[in-house]
């Protein structure tokens, strides 16, 4: 008996050892993709495709403006890490090259806007003087942030890159994040397309209700003035004439002339209602409405979710979010 004990003994160890070798394995083969989004709407839609099969840091955060954007060392680390990048092109993220080039990534990258038919920036007149944002390509390379000029604006391209504020676009986005995903991680493809497939579903119909609504308002009744030109999108797929007080970038800042100016197109075309955004000062809308009389809406999310437990934590919710608060305001 004593010569047969340590050889089960071995055996069993032996067994042993496989189980968790195989455990590990298993374990190792069902890593999740590694994967970095620019800003929190984007990455909202990664995380919806992607779920369990993907572990996503977000660059610009809730309640954080893209145009702004300066990024830390922490993210240059967190982008050498990653196995996939998705960003929303259009020249929206002017800082993302350098980081790009910073942080040494050699993965994949995804423009979530592919496939969009790009919104041209055009015929602002004297509201909005300020849309001569000048890029050259998809990623904004080549670009510095703007600094460069006196009057410290962003450049950009005559291309609005907001595109997510068409819920048709918001379809695009989330077949190019699956179609991304399932590059960089065959195993799951399938999970990724099914994923996909319900997400859109819930963004068509959400999509048919936002224009029942605007639908039921009158036509004179739907203009808005907003901080910035970041509805351009929404305004043309749902009906909505959007005024924007500071131009297409955050960073601008309207002369006392273009200030009068609004006021006297809010005032001459009866415009309803002003709204601020939850990425801008709202020291500007409010003096737009104290001195029209126009009534101040809610806050609008435009280029950032907001923070969990309010309003605007998802894609889906923001959109419904800033669908009632612009009804409300419009309604006779």
């Amino acid at each position: 008996m004593r010569s047969i004990l340590p050889a089960r003994r071995r055996a069993l160890l032996a067994v042993a050892g496989l189980c968790l070798s195989a455990v590990f394995g298993a374990a190792h083969a069902a890593d999740p993709v590694k994967a970095v989004a620019s800003f929190s709407i984007l990455g909202d839609i990664v995380r919806e495709v992607g779920g369990n099969d993907v572990s996503l840091t977000t660059l610009v955060g809730p309640d954080g403006d893209a145009h702004e954007y300066e990024p830390t060392p922490g993210d240059a680390k967190k982008l050498s890490a990653a196995q996939v990048l998705f960003v929303n092109g259009l020249d929206f993220e002017t800082w993302l090259p350098k980081l790009t080039k910073a942080s040494g990534f050699a993965g994949k990258t995804v423009v979530a806007s592919q496939g969009v038919t790009p919104r041209k920036f055009a015929g602002h007149g004297d509201a909005d003087t300020h849309d001569d944002h000048g890029h050259d390509d998809d990623h904004g390379h080549g670009h510095d942030h703007g600094h460069d000029r006196e009057d410290g604006h962003h450049h950009h391209g005559d291309a609005d890159p907001h595109a997510w504020q068409n819920l048709a676009n918001g379809v695009i986005y989330a077949r190019n994040v699956a179609e991304g995903l399932a590059a960089a991680d065959p195993a799951h493809a399938d999970n990724y397309r099914q994923r996909a497939n319900a997400y859109i579903a819930k963004l068509q119909a959400l999509d048919a209700n936002v224009k029942k609504t605007f639908a039921a308002i009158p036509a004179e009744r739907r203009k808005v003035v907003t901080s910035h030109d970041a509805f351009g999108y929404f305004g043309d797929a749902y009906g909505v004439a959007f005024i924007s007080a500071m131009g297409v970038s955050t960073d601008a800042e309207p002369s006392a002339g273009e200030v009068a100016a609004i006021i006297e197109q809010v005032k001459r075309e009866r415009v309803p209602a002003v709204f601020v955004e939850n990425i801008t000062s709202p020291k500007l809308v409010q003096q737009i409405a104290r001195e029209t009389g126009a009534k101040v809406g809610g806050t609008l999310y435009s280029d950032a979710l907001s923070k969990s437990g309010q309003p605007g934590a998802t894609y889906l919710e923001m959109f419904e979010w800033n669908v009632r608060q612009l009804a409300a305001a419009l309604q006779p």
